[in-house]
């Protein structure tokens, strides 16, 4: 048995009845005449709380589970899923996909992962769940994670009195365990957890505007969240550096992404080289390998066995063995992320998921501090909100409403809303001056803050 043991008390079903359900389901696919199948079954447990000025709001405990199975008749395939873990509903459910394979035109890319590429536990250097250290339970009751919420609230509103309504705290929990397996090798599953909290305050001045801000803290482990009181405070002066807010005249002018927005132009990229887009011809980085898309100093690298990190795991959900990879390299790109499907598609190798994803520069140094970006820009717009969706990952074209702060010699001068910011992603990426040193992980994606040279930013006149 290769999966990590759960916590005592968190799950209602052990690793090994977990492995005899997905075993029953392959064994009833094999007996209907499967050429190949897979199944996997898990099961998540979690709490969530929210507080807003000071009062409860929300509390939610959640508990789900799902057993999914898919069924190969050569290259036609079925998928069914299940709530329900009896011997009977099993079988109900193999037999459903396997109805559906039955009546499935046939897809020449349809299959499990190449044998070759599964994770094996008993491989050389196949890294273990375990050694990833993915799962660290929270045991945490209502009313304790409701006054976590009420401590990061009540520090956002002692620190100034401007700070005068909220929209609210939130403290959560969740812990999750799975075992997959198919007929091309695969065999294990783990056990990972996450927890969080955020605040949400609204600073309001002498005039009656408002604004608003938050911060949030997430990680594995409880004891690696930032303390209530840290996480409110900042969310506070975030918020009122926002007062006083002021329109700008339609301009070209260089733009500084604040490192939380600019992992959204990371996910952008990924999203760019990933197989789904690929193969359908609907990505703005198309027949990009090997080509300088991005400004030739930058570097997107992927590593999904980074201990306790998001985005971590031995092997994806196709089971494909998963490995450290430079994505980007001195701005060319090096390689695609493609599941199974979409590499047949593409007449190309399966590479799996990415994994925790790093945008770097190889000018980045440990001073390019946050202030050192500003004054690098000299003057410019500072972007610390997105508003909207307006990316067209076909042609690249990017028009995003907007809201930060005017820089003026390197300082910020004074908050700025009510504009638009627009360009080509092809031409930000190659046109990205720096990447500060200022780091920010959120999920599986890191950046510092990116400088690009030049966007239109559309406001009054």
């Amino acid at each position: 048995m290769n999966a990590a043991a759960p916590h005592e008390g968190v799950f209602s079903y052990t690793p090994a009845q977990f492995e005899a359900l997905v075993d029953m389901a392959l064994a009833h696919a094999a007996k209907l005449g499967a050429s190949d199948a897979a199944a996997s079954v898990n099961e998540s447990v979690g709490l969530s709380v929210g507080v807003r000025c000071g009062e409860p709001e929300t509390a939610e405990h959640h508990r789900g589970k799902s057993l999914d199975v898919t069924v190969y008749l050569g290259q036609r395939s079925g998928s069914a899923d299940t709530s329900d873990f009896s011997p009977a509903a099993v079988q109900r459910t193999v037999q459903a996909a396997w109805d559906i394979a039955r009546f499935t035109a046939e897809d020449p890319a349809a299959g499990l992962p190449d044998a070759a590429l599964v994770w094996r536990a008993d491989a050389e250097g196949a890294v273990q769940p375990q050694a990833l250290d993915l799962f660290h339970p929270w045991t945490i009751g209502s009313a304790e994670a409701l006054a976590l919420a009420q401590r990061a609230e009540q520090a956002a509103f002692a620190v100034h009195a401007r700070i005068t309504n909220s929209e609210g705290a939130s403290v959560w929990t969740g812990q999750q365990h799975f075992f997959s397996a198919h007929t091309h090798g695969l065999r294990g599953g783990f056990a990972s957890s996450s927890h969080g909290l955020s605040v949400v305050p609204i600073a309001k001045d002498d005039s009656g505007a408002m604004q608003r801000d938050w911060w949030t803290s997430t990680a594995r482990c409880a004891a690696e969240l930032a303390s209530p009181e840290d996480v409110g405070r900042v969310a506070a002066r975030r918020a009122l550096r926002r007062l006083g807010a002021q329109p700008l005249a339609t301009r070209q002018c260089p733009v500084l992404f604040e490192a939380p927005l600019a992992l959204g132009l990371l996910s952008c990229v990924l999203s760019a080289i990933s197989g789904g887009a690929l193969h359908r011809r609907m990505s703005f980085l198309q027949d990009s390998l090997g080509e300088e898309a991005l400004a030739a100093h930058l570097d997107i690298a992927s590593d999904p066995l980074v201990p306790r990190a998001f985005g971590s795991a031995p092997f994806d959900s196709e089971g494909i063995q998963l490995a450290p990879r430079r994505l980007v390299d001195a701005g060319r790109v090096q390689g695609y992320v493609l599941g199974s499907y979409s590499a047949r598609k593409l007449g190309m190798q399966a590479t799996g998921a990415t994994g925790c994803v790093r945008l770097t520069s190889r000018h980045t140094q440990p001073g390019d501090t946050f202030d050192a970006m500003l004054g690098r820009m000299g003057s410019g717009l500072l972007v610390t909100e997105i508003i909207g969706d307006g990316v067209n990952m076909v042609t690249g074209d990017y028009s995003r409403g907007a809201s930060g702060f005017w820089v003026q010699g390197g300082r910020i001068a004074y908050p700025v809303e009510g504009v638009t910011i627009a360009g080509n992603l092809r031409e930000m990426l190659r046109g990205v001056q720096a990447v500060g040193a200022d780091e920010y992980t959120r999920g599986a994606f890191t950046s510092g803050s990116v400088l690009i040279e030049r966007m239109t930013v559309a406001g009054e006149g």
